[in-house]
């Protein structure tokens, strides 16, 4: 029988028993939190793992845990430069890495930002959008044909994404007063949608891709948020938790957090997690209500997995970065 993995399974339970030589997988930023658990926890597996950052000398630092796991357990890490808020930067890192034609089995898109302050990405882009979505949209697209037959793709999203469906009328908050979670909610249903048609577009050749939920935890993805109002949003979920007869919220610890994605990445049956939202190491069902109560409970919107919302965001994006996949 399988193991049966849940909220508070770590990335060592997720792969107890498990070796990942001569796997390789690429991870988009590892300057920090789960993004250094996830490269460390398959690295020490046996995984070849290549790890993406926007600032190298900030990710060097972070990365040292790796190394050292990686050569004491037969994995090894690698450090490539990736600005996803740069279109320039993602071309160049794309184009180097199908320069050296060395395969992925799983590659994990976990860089992002939340909550920023109104602004625009070097391509003019609005920065959640254009950082969390449209440059992981290129990079992804770009590097597919490295994926082998029998890999997954792995979009990390949110249960943010309650917050808000994609507008592809208004990407950019033209014509939208800017609210910053509103903008977080939209770049993680993108991440989501984007997961449904890539799923979609690649199946036939045995790639398959699942966007991931990690939990609430404490990192630098909160770095623009006020400690205070984040202490309020903690708060009030922990109200809503007490009405339904549950204790208290409580932050994931980062290896609870990095789980999930090696779930969905190695672990779990591609044909169980292809096209689908996962959380707490299972496969997450759709669920209505408001979108802005509980937004850190268990459940997807209908609109993140809806097929044809998936489809236009794809052509919608294509159109907004000028190029073809």
């Amino acid at each position: 029988m399988a193991n049966v993995f849940g909220a508070t399974s770590t990335t060592e339970d997720v792969l107890s028993g498990v070796r990942l030589d001569g796997k390789r997988v690429l991870v988009t930023g590892v300057s920090a939190g789960i993004g250094v658990e996830t490269a460390r926890s398959l690295a020490a597996h046996g995984a070849q793992v290549v790890g993406a950052a926007r600032d190298l000398a900030k990710a060097e630092t972070a990365t040292t845990q790796v190394r050292e796991d990686a050569a004491a357990h037969g994995g090894s890490f690698d450090l490539i430069s990736l600005d996803l808020a740069d279109l320039k930067s993602v071309r160049t890192c794309a184009d180097a890495l199908l320069k050296k034609s060395e395969p992925f089995d799983v590659v994990i898109a976990n860089a992002g930002v939340m909550a920023t302050p109104f602004g625009h990405t070097i391509d003019g882009f609005e920065t959640q959008f254009g950082t969390n979505h449209l440059g992981h949209f290129v990079f992804v697209n770009r590097i597919a044909p490295l994926i082998r037959e029998g890999g997954r793709l792995i979009n990390l999203a949110s249960s943010g994404h309650r917050f808000a469906n994609v507008d592809l009328e208004d990407p950019n908050f033209e014509r939208t007063p800017y609210e910053p979670f509103v903008a977080y909610g939209r770049s993680k249903t993108a991440n989501i949608l984007f997961a449904v048609e890539f799923d979609r577009r690649h199946r036939e050749r045995g790639v398959r891709a699942a966007a991931v939920h990690p939990g609430g935890i404490h990192t630098e993805l909160a770095r623009h948020m006020d400690p205070s109002v984040l202490q309020v949003m903690v708060d009030q979920i922990s109200q809503q938790l007490a009405t339904e007869g549950h204790g208290p919220f409580q932050f994931k610890t980062i290896p609870q957090g990095a789980a999930t994605s090696v779930w969905t990445g190695i672990v779990a049956p591609a044909e169980e997690i292809g096209g689908q939202y996962c959380e707490n190491c299972h496969v997450g069902k759709i669920v209505a209500g408001d979108v802005t109560i509980s937004a850190i409970s268990e459940g997807v919107r209908g609109y993140a997995l809806d097929p044809k919302n998936a489809e236009a965001l794809w052509q919608k994006s294509e159109g907004l970065v000028g190029e073809s996949f």
